[in-house]
């Protein structure tokens, strides 16, 4: 069996196609960078700025975790929901490898319940 080489044109082509069309944009953005962006270095320009204040103290500070292990926690359940929903409304006309697949998921999702809860991540400190 002898593979033709003309069937990969169509492949090679759609490939470049698809190079093209993600680097033009990039391409003529920085043209028109260079073109119409003044160049205006100073020392106001270069300065740190965030949130409209100037930085105060060192940027390496230690802050707690906790809360957003909370709220990727909740993240978790909240679209736990969303995919639950579905599977609810069309609950009769679905078949037993339907079941089984959500079935799967939800003793996944319980798995991780179960461990946040018992490594304390669901208590508020």
């Amino acid at each position: 069996m002898s593979v033709d080489n003309q069937s990969y044109l169509p492949v090679v082509i759609l490939m470049l196609a698809a190079v093209v069309f993600a680097l033009t944009p990039l391409a003529l953005a920085w043209l028109w960078a260079q073109k119409f962006s003044p160049k205006k270095p100073g020392q106001d320009k270069n300065a740190i700025y965030e949130c409209g204040l100037e930085s105060k103290g060192d940027a390496w500070i230690q802050f707690k975790s906790d809360y957003y292990l909370y709220a990727i926690i909740f993240l978790i359940f909240d679209v736990e929901t969303i995919f639950l929903l579905p599977f609810a409304v069309a609950f009769t006309s679905l078949g037993v490898g339907a079941f089984l697949a959500m079935m799967v998921f939800l003793l996944l999702l319980v798995e991780g319940l179960l461990w946040a809860w018992k490594k304390g991540v669901l208590s508020w400190k």
